[in-house]
């Protein structure tokens, strides 16, 4: 049973719905909105767009750990990045805090 709780717990901070979470009390810190992406006639699109101080937009797609990205999403990731999107996948709070470690500095 006890091996069975730590599983449940570790699952829980590696799930995407908890670096989601993450991400957006994150962003929030640094003074920026983190915006959920949905448009139901456009998939493979990034989760979410990140508005930072001083004008700066990242868009990120989660993933749970480990979890690959889908073959519609590495296209939509590579047109985006073609005209000049900043787009980061991530699958851990540390993957998080890399992606935003640039802009601490910006922070309102």
């Amino acid at each position: 049973m006890k091996k069975k709780i730590e599983n449940i717990v570790r699952h829980a901070e590696v799930s995407e719905k908890a670096i989601e979470r993450y991400l957006t009390d994150s962003v929030k810190e640094l003074g920026g909105v983190c915006l959920k992406y949905s448009n139901p006639g456009m998939v493979g699109y990034p989760d979410r767009i990140c508005l930072l101080p001083g004008g700066v937009t990242v868009w990120v797609e989660l993933k749970s750990k480990g979890e690959a990205l889908k073959a519609v999403q590495k296209v939509r990731i590579c047109q985006m990045a073609k005209i000049g999107h900043t787009v980061h996948v991530c699958d851990s709070k540390e993957a998080i805090d890399q992606v935003l470690e640039p802009y601490k500095s910006n922070r309102i």
